[in-house]
């Protein structure tokens, strides 16, 4: 699951910052590279477990949080995303697994 703020979102956030100096905005274009999925090695930025969301900021950049994290910084992150990739379910998919 992920939550995606939408190009107009971006746009009048960012386009006050970008004018011509009369006060006339700039257009502004917002491209999203692709991300491949969440693997055991990325790690939550706060503690260090296993990442499961990936937040991809307004500013630029990207912060990876573990299921907890995520959970307990969800409202902030949604105001400062530009995309919120969210892979928790596989944690429910791997314990039903290990419980086979």
């Amino acid at each position: 699951m992920w939550w995606d703020v939408g190009r107009e979102a971006v746009t009048d956030r960012l386009s006050h910052r970008l004018t011509d100096g009369y006060g006339e905005r700039g257009a502004v274009s917002t491209v999203i590279a692709p991300s491949s999925p969440l693997t055991a090695a990325d790690r939550c930025d706060r503690c260090g477990a296993q990442a499961y969301v990936r937040v991809r900021l307004l500013a630029g950049g990207e912060l990876l949080f573990c299921a907890h994290h995520a959970k307990k910084f969800d409202e902030g992150l949604k105001k400062v995303a530009v995309e919120i990739i969210d892979e928790r379910e596989r944690l429910h998919d791997e314990a039903t697994s290990d419980a086979r």
